[in-house]
């Protein structure tokens, strides 16, 4: 009988860490959760895991705590999803993006360097690295990178800080470069939660507008569900590397709302407005994937079309507001 494997996983409490949760769990891993230290006790989307798997109150930002959790749970894999990772927020706090989100990510490695461990380490890179740069697209591993905010400066650094600890210190290190993935525990500041929790509002009377930035911004959706059995993948493989994940497809923001609101049988046109508020200091107008590295080496695939992820999440959220209400 094999050893059971175990597994840290920061960010438990988001999108990715709690579907990660479960695709490992329903593996036999044994998973521990690193939660940054608050007064909350909840765990937000993996509270439904709370009695599955092992709790540990940590932080990014402080090296001592990742020392101790790396001896504590002596992982055979670490997956690195904490981050601050609101791009819009980014610009209002820089500096705490560039801790938790870029130095937080050295202070992992360094905890599985000190350990003397074999712990496979999982980065969870964006396709915010490349900026969106028109003349890029579609873009792979090989495309130019050049972010176009905080949070994505962040994001390279820790990137490369990944790369260099694989070749300096041998260490299994991959990143995960990941389009935008959303989904039903997709947080309700993300811009696809918060269509389609606007939309179910307003067939349910709850809410008459959604005010929006940017409706012509293009990017590639695909389901969160789909990419965590990616970044599983990634730490499978016989050699870290580095690997896209996307669908190859691109829609604009204004699609998602018109797919959003046809669900309803809704016109959002007569209900979405434009509120410069929510333009970007900085815009990336274009981000289309390239995944065929991780479609021909590690054999991963999208398989939720956009029609059908959207549909899937506005199902959700108008269960829970009728449920609510």
């Amino acid at each position: 009988m094999s050893e059971q494997k175990t597994a840290v996983i920061s960010g438990i409490s988001g999108q990715d860490g709690s579907w990660l949760a479960d695709l490992l769990l329903e593996k036999n891993y044994k998973v521990y959760g690193l939660k940054r230290r608050n007064s909350s006790n909840s765990l937000g989307n993996a509270e439904h895991l709370k009695n599955k798997i092992e709790i540990f109150e940590g932080d990014l930002t402080d090296l001592s705590s990742l020392v101790k959790l790396v001896q504590t749970a002596r992982p055979h894999e670490f997956y690195n999803l904490a981050a601050q990772s609101d791009v819009g927020i980014s610009f209002k706090e820089p500096i705490h993006t560039l801790l938790a989100t870029g130095l937080g990510v050295v202070n992992c490695l360094e905890a599985i360097r000190l350990s003397g461990f074999h712990t496979k380490f999982y980065q969870a890179s964006t396709s915010e690295l490349f900026g969106g740069l028109p003349e890029t697209a579609p873009q792979n591993e090989q495309t130019i990178l050049c972010p176009r905010s905080p949070y994505g400066t962040a994001k390279l650094y820790a990137y490369h800080m990944v790369k260099i600890y694989r070749d300096s210190y041998r260490m299994f290190a991959s990143n995960g470069i990941l389009f935008n993935h959303e989904g039903t525990r997709r947080g309700s500041h993300f811009v696809t939660r918060k269509i389609t929790i606007a939309a179910a509002k307003i067939k349910l009377g709850l809410q008459d507008k959604l005010y929006l930035g940017n409706l012509d911004s293009k990017r590639d959706w695909g389901d969160a569900e789909d990419f965590v059995q990616g970044m599983w993948m990634m730490l499978q493989h016989n050699e870290p590397d580095d690997f896209v994940l996307a669908t190859g497809e691109t829609h604009t923001i204004r699609e998602f709302c018109e797919e959003a609101f046809n669900c309803l049988d809704l016109d959002y046109k007569q209900f979405v407005e434009i509120d410069p508020r929510y333009y970007r200091p900085c815009e990336v107008h274009l981000l289309q994937g390239d995944a065929t590295k991780a479609r021909r080496v590690l054999g991963w695939e999208s398989k939720t079309t956009f029609k059908a992820l959207v549909q899937k999440m506005v199902k959700n959220d108008m269960a829970i507001l009728a449920n609510k209400f």
